[in-house]
């Protein structure tokens, strides 16, 4: 309900819904756990309104986007306040990727060819709140706990960083990305940081890994417990070199008295922390922080993308062309994490709108009892994904990063079915819902007809 405008500058929307008890299984275990349906929901309603309205479903969107004049911290009808973002931007750059133009007079000529292969493409321009979430807001949802999140940093005296984490990856490479993080900041090796997580014992403090809040918080909190690191190793380091603290420059590893070339190194200031034979007066030993991190905001990702098929109006079959994903999120600290994270989220979009689905008989048994009878697509049936980014970074947190793990479930599904609907719509098929299968592309076809 409260992404149901999308990224458009609504006013006003009201939102009424139904809960249905079902022993069926409609979705379990998806990613996006809610948003995907408001995204399905508002994209293909303004396909429709498109249709009905004799435009082009692009000039739709780019009319009724929220403008870049209204940014940073927008606040949208649901009250939610957006960071930032370039949503015309985006559609933009994924419209130059597809070649767009080039297309529709590709798809014309293809249509008045009086060919039973007809073209279609279809968009989606999708945002999310990521970074779950500020504990007060999850307080108005009656959460028991709430949306921070903890990381520990800690220089051993072998010179090794050590860093303990309250989220835990299980498939999001933030292990990767959390090293990149601590190496970049304090100057150290990239596989000189050890990543520990997931162990209670360890690591007592965290809320763990959902909402596409890993680094949006997780990593928020891991650098600001860096930035302590840096103020305590500056001030051992202006004890050692006998000047002032703002005397001192940091960068690579190493604080460096200004105009000269006196400096010392952090891993070297790390093991004078521990051994504690020569620190400033009443500073307690070890070079080690810690930091709660509870996000003033959620942190707003989005994105535009464009899905290119052929249907074969004989049989109903469908065979994905082409797959075009631009997606801002904000600062990418590991480009290829990113892109890894819209590939399997984006085959996972498109599972769902052609093939996974669980079918019951009369009875309310699940026709599906093994996974030989339920479809899940590999690569010969997707096309190879073309991934292309806008940056506006976040100003809710000084690292400008907003998540990521959510996009291709959130935009796939319904740019596919738009496209099939595009492609359908000379027949006189405005509507679909529901997987696309071939029998029920078929059927739609062949109601048209009647």
């Amino acid at each position: 309900a409260w992404l149901y405008a999308g990224c458009y500058d609504v006013e006003a929307y009201d939102f009424e819904y139904t809960n249905v008890f079902t022993n069926n299984t409609f979705t379990d275990a998806y990613r996006g756990a809610g948003r995907p349906e408001a995204t399905y929901a508002i994209e293909r309603a303004m396909d429709a309104l498109a249709r009905k309205l004799g435009m082009d479903p692009v000039d739709l969107r780019r009319k009724n986007f929220i403008s870049d004049d209204k940014f940073p911290n927008y606040t949208i009808a649901s009250g939610l306040t957006i960071d930032s973002a370039n949503y015309a931007g985006t559609l933009e750059k994924c419209l130059g990727v597809l070649g767009y133009e080039q297309f529709r007079a590709e798809q014309k000529a293809r249509r008045e060819s009086g060919s039973t292969k007809v073209l279609g493409v279809g968009f989606s321009t999708w945002l999310e709140m990521c970074g779950i979430a500020p504990s007060r807001v999850l307080a108005a949802l009656k959460y028991i706990a709430g949306g921070w999140d903890a990381a520990t940093v800690e220089f051993l005296p072998t010179g090794t960083v050590r860093v303990l984490t309250g989220v835990s990856p299980h498939g999001q490479g933030e292990v990767t990305t959390f090293s990149q993080i601590v190496a970049d900041q304090l100057g150290v090796d990239f596989d000189d940081v050890e990543v520990l997580h997931g162990d209670t014992q360890v690591v007592p403090l965290g809320l763990d890994t959902y909402g596409s809040r890993g680094l949006a918080v997780g990593g928020v909190a891991l650098w600001k417990a860096g930035e302590k690191i840096i103020e305590k190793a500056r001030t051992i380091a202006a004890h050692e070199l006998e000047c002032a603290e703002e005397d001192l420059e940091f960068a690579g590893g190493n604080f460096t008295v200004k105009g000269t070339d006196r400096s010392a190194n952090i891993k070297a200031l790390g093991f004078s922390a521990w051994s504690a034979h020569n620190l400033p007066d009443g500073m307690e030993p070890g070079l080690t922080a810690t930091h709660l991190y509870d996000p003033p905001n959620f942190s707003w990702p989005n994105g535009a993308h464009a899905c290119v098929l052929e249907v074969d109006t004989e049989t109903g079959s469908i065979d994905l062309l082409r797959y075009i994903a631009v997606d801002d999120c904000g600062v990418r600290i590991n480009p290829m994490v990113v892109e890894g994270q819209v590939h399997g989220g984006v085959a996972q979009g498109i599972a769902e709108a052609l093939f996974e689905e669980a079918r019951y008989d009369e009875e309310g048994n699940l026709l599906h009892g093994t996974m030989t009878t339920y479809m899940v697509p590999g690569p010969p049936e997707l096309p190879s994904f073309e991934l292309d980014h806008t940056v506006t970074p976040s100003p809710t947190n000084p690292m400008g990063v907003k998540g990521v793990g959510e996009a291709g479930p959130f935009a796939a599904q319904p740019a596919v079915i738009n496209a099939v609907v595009d492609a359908l719509s000379p027949l006189g098929v405005s509507f679909f819902n529901g997987t696309a299968t071939p029998e029920r592309v078929w059927n739609a076809i062949q109601g048209a007809k009647r």
